[in-house]
């Protein structure tokens, strides 16, 4: 995503007051009495959830990507930042889909700031999303900005608009990868991260 689509975002044409009134409209047509002492602060509530849970519209992802480190002894073998607790929202039913996101990547000559990463995945996560879309732009941010030999997302989730409503299947999940370079090349070092992460070929 471009840094024009990043910004557009920020430049609201609803007010708050407006986004409220949306969403009192929206609890009356439930058939809530909006006017019910539980109900009369609850349009502001969510108004300030919502900031918080789309404030990656507001972040560019690559931005945190661009201070990187030299001074690393040549090192240049796997790094891996694993198990990354992931909240985000579908973009289909805006119920929440949630999980855990395998960040790897190879370097060349640079590294990353471990909290970097998490960081870029926030700032995806936290806006109405695909779960493959999703791994898709954690991934190439990372190829794109920091040039890597090679770079790998997986992100497991399970979500809601499929737990909770339509097929009722609380019980499954979903994983999606992404791979650039050596770990979509080279098989031994797509298996070395596997294994790293517990998903060898008996695991799943």
């Amino acid at each position: 995503m471009d840094t024009t689509t990043e910004m557009k975002n920020t430049e609201t044409k609803v007010t708050e007051e407006q986004a409220m009134a949306h969403v009192k409209g929206l609890l009356e047509f439930i058939g809530e009495d909006v006017d019910r002492e539980g109900l009369i602060k609850t349009p502001h509530r969510v108004i300030n959830a919502m900031r918080d849970h789309f404030s990656g519209y507001n972040q560019n992802p690559k931005e945190y990507l661009k201070r990187t480190f030299s001074e690393v002894e040549g090192y240049n073998e796997l790094v891996v930042v694993s198990d990354i607790e992931l909240h985000s929202h579908c973009e289909h039913h805006m119920v929440p889909f949630v999980g855990k996101a395998h960040v790897a990547y190879i370097p060349d000559g640079r590294v990353l700031g471990l909290s970097k990463i998490a960081r870029v995945v926030d700032a995806y996560a936290k806006r109405l999303q695909v779960q493959e879309k999703l791994t898709a732009q954690i991934a190439d941010a990372i190829q794109d900005e920091l040039q890597p030999q090679g770079v790998a997302v997986i992100l497991k989730c399970r979500h809601f608009c499929m737990c909770y409503r339509g097929v009722k299947k609380p019980e499954s999940w979903t994983t999606t990868s992404k791979l650039h370079g050596l770990f979509m090349n080279n098989p031994s070092t797509r298996m070395e991260l596997f294994t790293l992460l517990g998903m060898g070929a008996n695991n799943g």
